[in-house]
């Protein structure tokens, strides 16, 4: 009798033996070798290594900003060199939110409208997306300031405005550069309880590079890259 195996979701990211390269000849630089990974729906990840080691740039080449000079990248299912610009800009759009060390905001814009402007340029009208910007706001506890600036917020707020415009649009994954290294240790922290529950409640899937002991302590997969190559892949109970 033949057992009928359960269908298995296709990972978000897939790495093989990806690699990426600045430049050629002796002059190369290697900032990534033989990465092979995969990332899932719902993980939250931290990224670690110490400075170069290539946490940007595997966060560009798992977000498809940048491509692999060697192996392959597939998100949702997609080889990333089979993709002209275009169609890898229509799928960051669709399925990837980006959470930035400087937060990244339009100073003359709005709280409300720098959390709109990703719906914005998806096609979504101002009134159809309302709702769902007031309700991003409110999660992130800053619902009663939706018409400030952001020179009128702490950064700590700039940040939680940076991470209600990361998932307005529900993407499936968000990559977060050093989200709290421009913030104090209280502040980071509030930033990092923050993520984890939008990991919990939204089940949006996190890869966030970062120095933050805390973070990485705190979060449920591990990734270590150093000199290019990943060298620490782990999963907390």
């Amino acid at each position: 009798m033949t057992t009928l195996q359960t269908a298995q979701p296709l990972p978000i990211v897939s790495m093989q033996q990806a690699g990426k390269q600045f430049g050629n000849g002796p002059g190369a630089i290697v900032a990534l070798a033989n990465i092979t990974t995969e990332i899932h729906d719902g993980e939250f990840i931290a990224l670690c290594g110490p400075s170069g080691s290539g946490k940007s740039t595997l966060l560009n080449l798992m977000a498809g900003i940048d491509y692999p000079t060697s192996g392959q990248v597939y998100l949702l299912g997609n080889d990333l060199s089979l993709l002209n610009d275009q169609q890898t800009a229509r799928l960051r759009a669709d399925a990837i939110g980006f959470v930035f060390q400087f937060f990244n905001l339009l100073p003359v814009l709005s709280v409300f409208d720098n959390v709109y402007y990703p719906l914005m340029l998806n096609g979504f009208s101002r009134r159809v997306a309302q709702q769902r910007v007031m309700e991003m706001l409110e999660r992130v506890g800053l619902a009663a300031h939706y018409q400030r600036i952001p020179s009128e917020l702490s950064g700590g707020q700039q940040q939680r405005v940076a991470i209600a415009r990361a998932l307005v649009k529900r993407p499936r994954l968000v990559v977060a550069d050093e989200p709290t290294g421009n913030l104090d240790s209280r502040t980071g922290q509030e930033i990092i309880d923050l993520l984890l529950t939008m990991n919990q409640q939204l089940k949006t899937t996190f890869v966030i590079s970062t120095h933050s002991l805390a973070l990485r302590d705190q979060a449920k997969r591990v990734l270590e890259i150093r000199d290019g190559k990943l060298e620490y892949d782990s999963v907390s109970v």
